[in-house]
């Protein structure tokens, strides 16, 4: 397939990358930061409306939902380059809500839409076992399968409606802040009572509270490794987007609030661009032990 790709930060080159060497041909946009080895890669053009012009499918991995409304319909956007029967697959993490109305935009030009956001980090991109959420059509779906396999080992079509994968990710980072947050607690406790977090975390790795979680951040905070990773800042803006759409929905998320703040402490003391384990930074505040 020839795949357009906007978006090669720290997940979209390696996925980029993946794609490439799968044999799918690549062009993406100019930019200054565009790497040595995406160049020799792809084919490079002007903006995301010569992108949609010269590709099959456009896969887009940027920050935040304004960035891919300016992406889809800014000058020289995406939308500028589109011609009926394209796909659009935005693997962004964004609004439900607004996924819901960028779909129909775009379906309204004749042109299918997949949101199908990841998780699974840097390491996930370059190792290509990303976990894949997909919203959208059944028949873009089967489309898009072979490139989603490609890129990741975990794909799941969530639903024929668009948001759906969106919803399923903003579930997942409600689910990992929560856990963060209370392996956070559950270290700050063991220390302040005077007991080795390391040799707790150990004993708890054997049992009902073993998780993922625990293995890997809470190893993390126990180090003080707090490079990301995943930045607090993107969890703060995820966190945001549950909280959001929760008000518009007219329904509460209560621990999700208080993990925001908790986020919100970390990033108030400097550490907006840490791994999100760095959440145990603001519960040690609280308990007077903070290094």
């Amino acid at each position: 397939m020839k795949i357009g790709f906007i978006g090669l930060g720290i997940m979209g080159r390696p996925m980029a990358l993946n794609l490439r060497a799968a044999g799918h041909e690549m062009v993406v946009p100019e930019r200054h930061s565009l790497t040595q080895d995406m160049r020799a890669a792809a084919e490079v053009v002007a903006d995301a409306a010569a992108v949609a012009e010269r590709s099959d499918i456009i896969i887009l991995m940027v920050p935040d939902t304004p960035d891919v409304e300016h992406v889809l319909f800014g000058a020289h956007g995406v939308a500028e380059g589109l011609s009926q029967g394209k796909l659009i697959i935005d693997m962004s993490s964004i609004s439900p809500i607004a996924t819901k109305d960028f779909a129909a935009r775009i379906n309204k030009l004749g042109c299918d839409y997949l949101d199908a956001p990841v998780s699974g980090g840097e390491v996930g991109a370059k190792q290509a076992s990303l976990t894949i959420m997909v919203g959208g059509p059944d028949d873009a779906f089967e489309r898009a399968r072979p490139l989603f396999e490609t890129m990741g080992k975990n794909i799941t079509h969530v639903g024929s409606d668009n948001g759906a994968g969106q919803t399923c990710k903003v579930c997942n980072q409600i689910i990992v802040a929560l856990n963060i947050q209370a392996v956070a607690e559950a270290l700050t406790f063991a220390r302040k009572a005077g007991a080795d977090p390391a040799k707790v975390r150990q004993a708890l790795m054997g049992g009902f509270a073993s998780s993922r979680i625990l293995e890997v951040h809470a190893e993390r905070m126990i180090n003080r490794t707090f490079n990301p990773g995943f930045r607090v800042r993107l969890h703060q803006k995820d966190l945001n987007l549950a909280l959001s759409s929760a008000k518009e929905m007219g329904m509460a998320l209560p621990n999700t609030a208080i993990a925001q703040q908790m986020f919100s402490i970390v990033a108030a003391h400097g550490g907006a661009e840490q791994d999100h384990s760095a959440l145990v930074q603001a519960i040690e505040l609280m308990a007077n032990l903070a290094e």
